[in-house]
Parts: C-alpha cells; structure tokens; sequence
C-alpha cells in the first residue's frame, strides 16, 4: 500500500489569505463584486519555480485571470502582489 501519497496539506493560515485578498483588492482598486481565490500549490518539475502563490481573479463580465507569486503564502508580500499585478493584469 502507498502510504502517503495522498496525504492532504495542512490547510491555509485564513489570516494569511485574507491579507493576500486584502492586498490584491487594494493594488485592482476593485470593490466587493471581484471574488479572489488563493492557493498554494507546489511544482516538481525543473522549470518551476517550487512553491508559488497562485492568485485567481474573478471580476463580473470578464474572464478570470491569474497573479502568480513564487513564494510560499506565508512568505508573499504587498510589494510582491503589485509586482504580479503589474506582470499579469489583462488589457
């Protein structure tokens, strides 16, 4: 039998994604109606760059899109969210 293969994560620290959404709100300027989702996920292939922050977008009437920090959740700042934003924001 494989044990641990399908080992769950811990889930995230929710004051650390709630600043994460507070962060990436501010740096959109959006108001309640954008919904972000945050999630680590962590890569093994060679071209990645480990663990990454992913940060979904979802404004209404628009696809959603995605900010992309690689760092760990606990580890991403301010300066990085606006970084990815600058990076990432859609025409």
């Amino acid at each position: 039998m494989a044990f641990g293969l399908l080992k769950r994560r811990p889930r995230p620290d929710a004051e650390i994604v709630a600043r994460i959404k507070d962060w990436t709100r501010t740096a959109l300027g959006a108001d309640e109606a954008v919904h972000f989702a945050v999630n680590e996920i962590v890569c093994h292939d060679p071209g990645c760059p480990g663990t990454e922050t992913v940060i979904l977008v979802m404004q209404p009437g628009r696809r959603t899109w995605a900010l992309k920090v690689a760092k760990a959740m606990d580890e991403t700042t301010e300066h990085d969210v606006a970084a990815a934003m600058a990076e990432a924001r859609p025409a």
